[in-house]
């Protein structure tokens, strides 16, 4: 057993608005020290926010994305989607959406009928992940993974669980399907307790506290709303929980490949960049009824 020592804590910065239903903290982005988060591209943290009943849905329009995957996981309130592929589907507390973008998708993403017509809390993690080479233009796919079906891991001595949304976990699947080693685990922790988790060796790997505050490998503590970026060696996490508390641990396999990103597209190269903007605006990536 080797320790994943951490590198860094940080705390979430301000939040900036993505259109008018999504007020957001950037994590980290692959334009600053991407290849220390491959495959994680973009993480994005909108903390618990109350809106109060409105007769439009607040959200973000219609716009594209290609070669890469959005996921989002609501943690508080609802979230619809709608895509130019016929897509549509809302996603309430304890959900996932995993959306694959590939070869170029329009989409939209916005406060369910219910929300907008009720108000209501929101809060929710949206993630980026890349796409190897060889999948970047695939056709785009839509998952919806519904809370009951996301798998439970009870940790010893009733220290909490796992719920496994990708990868593996003590050899429980996630319910995800991905195009590269990766893992996303939603811890919920109890109130004192000790848990040891196992890191696979040679993945980039790091964390957010979403509520509540560890102690990590009895060294440091982090607290709510803080990002630690762990060490590239090791393959044991050791977490003690302050409280009852809620992270986010998310584990991948560099893909070590050329990264050429603007806006809502992310490819290899910068020729293929200035195609996915030529093939979007010449209508290739369908339409939004």
């Amino acid at each position: 057993m080797t320790i994943r020592q951490i590198n860094h804590i940080y705390s979430a910065p301000n939040s900036h608005w993505v259109g008018n239903g999504f007020p957001v903290s950037t994590l980290f982005s692959y334009q600053e020290n991407g290849e220390k988060h491959s495959p994680f591209l973009l993480m994005d943290y909108a903390e618990p926010t109350l809106f109060k009943p409105v007769t439009n849905a607040r959200g973000v329009g219609a716009h594209p994305h290609r070669g890469f995957e959005t996921v989002t996981i609501a943690y508080q309130g609802e979230v619809s989607h709608h895509d130019s592929k016929g897509h549509a589907g809302t996603i309430t507390a304890g959900d996932v959406q995993w959306m694959t973008a590939a070869s170029g998708i329009l989409h939209k993403e916005y406060h369910s009928e219910k929300m907008t017509k009720e108000g209501g809390v929101l809060e929710m993690v949206q993630l980026w992940v890349n796409l190897p080479t060889a999948y970047k233009m695939t056709e785009p796919r839509y998952q919806a993974l519904k809370a009951e079906d996301i798998p439970h891991v009870e940790l010893p001595n009733n220290q909490g669980y796992v719920r496994v949304i990708a990868g593996d976990y003590a050899n429980t699947q996630g319910v995800a399907m991905t195009y590269s080693p990766l893992n996303v685990w939603d811890l919920r922790l109890n109130r004192a307790g000790v848990s040891h988790h196992s890191i696979p060796e040679g993945h980039n790997a790091m964390l957010f506290v979403i509520k509540g505050a560890v102690h990590i490998n009895d060294s440091e503590i982090a607290r709510q709303h803080d990002m630690v970026m762990l060490d590239n060696h090791g393959d044991t996490l050791i977490l003690e929980s302050m409280g009852d508390t809620t992270v986010l641990i998310l584990t991948g396999e560099p893909i070590n490949e050329p990264i050429a990103g603007q806006g809502p597209f992310v490819m290899n190269t910068q020729e293929e960049l200035q195609q996915a903007f030529y093939d979007y605006d010449t209508g290739k990536f369908g339409v939004m009824n």
